[in-house]
Formats: structure tokens, C-alpha cells, sequence
């Protein structure tokens, strides 16, 4: 027990890969058991992940640290640890893996053990990525990452596979390789990996603009956020159910939290440099992010789409440099992830029964299966942000933060919120009260046991958050705090007359 204690997140990170491998050794033909050991590993995960996040202490230190020499010559260390905000995003990734399993139970029954061991895979390095202390071994699980989700989204997807995985692939790995040549020019001049390291550096000005360019810009691809972000639809919507819901719920979390934990607080001169030209971005990305998502016709593409804009918010969250806005981009990172994997596993199962995605082709779905409907009315509304549901908190922080610091910015992002109304309602309305296709809708079949397996989890946290966030935003508070210091520190790394020279 105590070694498990003193190496808890090394348990937690890597028991998704010995669920792997146990996997490699079973038969092929066991579908069953294949899908209920990945799915007691999820569950597992869970009860980890949320016990360190409930007794996690507050204070915005880093917490479970383990620290090994790597390869001590390079200045490499195996080192981890975690703070609230990384064992929320370590909880999200084991939630996620979880809904995953459950929503692939049926849709996917071909290489059933490849696919399970892919998840496994991913979700190692995953988690990995929300636990490294040390950049290079951030980057290492990173990269790791990125294999078992073009795999995902090349075997399982959907006609255009090919392509989208190849795309997906392409920009991912043109942008981590910038990050990489970044990392070892600044582990160059740090003499070490380790991030704290990093923090307390004095990077010149120059070597802060182009370091923080070339890492934000890997980061700015996996987001989302425009222009980077034309491989978006077509992995999003060709990846099989369980590929969309991790795409959009952790992927593009990897890219904000990497901005949060490495980018922003590592060279505070050049957020003070690009953030109004960032946070241009973020909006551009949430108003034509919606305008693109309204005139879709395809339901999973229009989801797709929809993670534009609620990204631009986070990104938007972040560079206000707000200690409210920044806890309430990490909320809504989570609150994104829960709800984007809602909508998704809800499409899935309208499309096992109406067979089509196309949005004008699934009229009169609140007769046939009302209790669907329902839940899909509740997750659209918490995607809209609607008090008392748990998109509401995170979206209210960060423009309360905007407002204080940026008020032009947040009334421009606040069209955005509008705009997501309009389109998610307007799906509601066709696919759900629209005219039915030749009484198809009649015969349809309602929610079955697993699906309610599936959708009354994320309905709880859906509810449960919006009425009583303060539980998680206890955790994130001191977290964000720091994270502002450290970016606002300007004037502390390098001589004020330089900053004003390079502003």
C-alpha cells in the first residue's frame, strides 16, 4: 500500500496499458470480456482519479509528486504531479473512457480487441499528458497520443476515414514537431526539462516571442483554433462515436491545457505581445464557428463544428488573464467535455434508428421516443448555457473575468452565446418537432439500458455542476491565481525599459 501511495499517479497512468496488454493476450472472439475489462478499468479510473480530486488540498500546489532521473545528462526527469486542475482534466479523460466503451459496445464489432486496446492506449497518454512536471515527458506522452487516435480514426471510421485520419495526422505532427525544437532550445538555455525550471528563467524578449510562437502554435492545431482548424470536421465527424467523443472532449482540452500550464506561464512577455491578436482569433473562431454550425445538414458535422466556438470561449478565458475568467476556462473545459460527449453518444443512438445523418431527414422524433428527446433538449441546453446547467458557470466566469479587463472583447464574444442559441435550438426544432419522413418515426423504439447507462451519468454532472460548482471552483481557484501571477510577471523576468522597447 505505501508504494502505491508514493507512486499513486504512476498506478493510475499506466493501468490503462496493463489493461492493454492483458488484452493482447486474450482471444480475439471474446468481445464480451474484452469490453468488460476496458470497461472495469474505466470504472477504475473513476474511483482513483476522484478520490485525489476529492482530497486533493486546494492550496495550488502541486501534489503526488514523484521524481526519478531519466536521463539526467539532458536534464530529464520522470516527474509528475498534479494540482485541482489537472486531476479535473485526469477525471474527465477516465469519465470519457468510460462513456466511450459503453457507446462502442455495439456500434463497434469488428477487430472489437484492436479497438479496446487502442482506448487503453490513449488513455495512458492521456492522462499522462495532464500529470507531467517535466516538458519532455509532456511531449512524449503527447506524441504518444497520436498513434492510437489516427489508428481509431483510419479502421473504425466512417467512408471518408482515410482521409480524415491522414489530415488529422498531418497537422498534429507538423505542429508538434515546432513544439519539440522549441522545448530543446529552451531546455537549452534553462539547462533542464523540468517546467518549474522554465518558470523561473529569464528568457529575453526575443527568445520569449519566437519560443512561445513555435509551442503555442502545436497547441492552437489540437484546440482548435482559427485558421488551424480545417481538420476539425472531417475527424470529428469520420471518427467512429468514441474517437468524436475523445477528439472533441480531451484532444482539444491537451491544447488549452497546454497553453495554461506551459505556454502562457513560461513567456509572460509574449501573452502581453499577442493576446489581444489571440483572443481576435478565439472570437473570430466563436462567431464564424457558429455561423458555419447553423447552416449544416449534417447532424454530427454540425456538432462538430459547435466545438469552434465553445473552444474560442476557453482560449478566449485564458488570454484575459483573469483569475475568474482562467478558473472558469478550466470549468469549461471540463463542462465541454461532458456535454460534447453527451451530444455525440445521442447521436449515435438516433442514427441506429433513423439511419441517416442528415438533419432535414429525422422529423417528428419527440413522438417516437420521447425520453430521447428529452435528454437531448437538456445537454442542447446546457451547450447553450442555460442557468442552473453546468455550461452556464464556466461560460459566466470567463465573461464576468473579460469584462473586467477586456470589456470590447466580451461583448463581441457575447453575439457568440446568441448564436449558439439560435443554431442548437433550430435543431431541436428539426429533428425532434419537424414533419416526419413517411411515418418512419412511428416505429422507432425509445432509450434501452445501456443508453440510459450512458446518459444519466452526464445528465448528473450536467445538473449537479450547474447547481453547486463551487465543489470543483474551490479546487481551481489558487491554481488559476497562480497561473495569473506568473503570467502577468513581466517586469520581474526582464528590465522594464526592455518591455516597454519590445511592446
Amino acid at each position: 500500500m505505501a508504494l502505491i501511495n508514493s507512486h499513486i499517479l504512476t498506478s493510475i497512468i499506466f493501468l490503462p496499458l496493463l489493461g492493454a496488454l492483458i488484452l493482447t493476450v486474450m482471444p480475439s472472439r471474446w468481445k464480451v470480456e474484452i469490453r468488460i475489462i476496458s470497461l472495469v478499468i474505466s470504472i477504475l479510473l473513476i474511483i482513483a482519479t476522484g478520490v485525489l480530486f476529492w482530497i486533493i488540498d486546494p492550496s495550488g500546489e502541486f501534489d503526488f509528486i514523484e521524481r526519478v532521473a531519466w536521463i539526467p545528462a539532458l536534464g530529464i526527469n520522470y516527474y509528475l504531479g498534479v494540482d485541482g486542475i489537472s486531476l479535473l482534466m485526469m477525471l474527465l479523460v477516465s469519465f470519457l473512457l468510460f462513456i466511450s466503451i459503453l457507446v462502442s459496445w455495439r456500434e463497434i464489432d469488428k477487430r472489437v480487441k484492436g479497438f479496446h486496446i487502442l482506448l487503453l492506449v490513449l488513455a495512458t497518454g492521456m492522462l499522462g499528458v495532464f500529470s507531467s512536471l517535466d516538458v519532455f515527458l509532456f511531449y512524449v506522452f503527447w506524441e504518444f497520443v497520436l498513434i492510437p487516435m489516427y489508428f481509431i480514426i483510419g479502421i473504425w471510421g466512417g467512408k471518408d476515414r482515410f482521409h480524415a485520419a491522414t489530415k488529422f495526422i498531418i497537422y498534429t505532427v507538423l505542429g508538434s514537431l515546432l513544439m519539440l525544437v522549441a522545448m530543446i532550445y529552451a531546455a537549452a538555455q534553462t539547462g533542464s526539462f523540468d517546467l518549474m525550471s522554465w518558470y523561473a528563467h529569464k528568457f529575453t524578449a526575443s527568445e520569449q516571442l519566437w519560443l512561445f510562437a513555435a509551442i503555442a502554435i502545436s497547441f492552437a492545431i489540437k484546440i482548435p483554433l482559427v485558421p488551424l482548424c480545417s481538420w476539425l470536421p472531417d475527424s470529428y465527424s469520420e471518427a467512429p462515436t468514441a474517437g468524436s467523443i475523445l477528439l472533441a472532449g480531451i484532444l482539444a482540452k491537451m491544447g488549452s491545457y497546454g497553453l495554461f500550464r506551459i505556454a502562457m506561464p513560461s513567456f509572460p512577455l509574449a501573452v502581453a505581445k499577442f493576446s489581444s491578436f489571440i483572443i481576435i482569433l478565439a472570437l473570430i473562431g466563436i462567431i464564424a464557428g457558429s455561423l458555419i454550425a447553423m447552416v449544416q445538414d449534417n447532424l454530427k458535422r454540425l456538432i462538430a463544428y459547435s466545438s469552434i466556438p465553445h473552444m474560442g470561449f476557453i482560449v478566449l478565458g485564458l488570454f484575459v488573464v483573469d483569475t475568474d475568467a482562467a478558473g472558469g476556462a478550466m470549468l469549461q473545459m471540463a463542462n465541454h467535455g461532458i456535454t460534447t460527449a453527451a451530444l455525440f453518444a445521442l447521436i449515435a443512438m438516433i442514427y441506429s434508428r433513423k439511419k441517416t445523418m442528415v438533419i432535414d431527414e429525422m422529423g417528428g422524433g419527440a413522438r417516437s421516443m420521447p425520453i430521447l428527446a428529452a435528454v437531448f433538449i437538456l445537454i442542447s441546453l446546457s451547450a447553450i448555457g442555460l442557468p442552473g446547467l453546468n455550461n452556464f458557470a464556466g461560460e459566466f466566469l470567463i465573461l464576468l473575468g473579460a469584462f473586467q479587463t477586456q470589456t470590447v472583447f466580451a461583448a463581441i464574444a457575447l453575439i457568440g452565446v446568441v448564436l449558439i442559441a439560435v443554431y442548437m435550438l433550430w435543431v431541436i426544432q428539426r429533428i425532434f418537432f419537424g414533419k416526419q419522413k413517411g411515418g418512419e418515426a412511428e416505429r422507432v423504439r425509445d432509450l434501452g439500458f445501456r443508453e440510459y447507462m450512458i446518459l444519466i451519468p452526464c445528465i448528473a454532472l450536467v445538473v449537479v455542476i450547474g447547481l453547486r460548482p463551487q465543489f470543483i471552483l474551490s479546487r481551481l481557484q489558487k491554481p488559476a491565481k497562480v497561473f495569473v501571477e506568473l503570467t502577468k510577471r513581466v517586469e520581474m523576468i526582464i528590465p522594464a525599459s526592455e518591455y516597454e522597447n519590445n511592446r
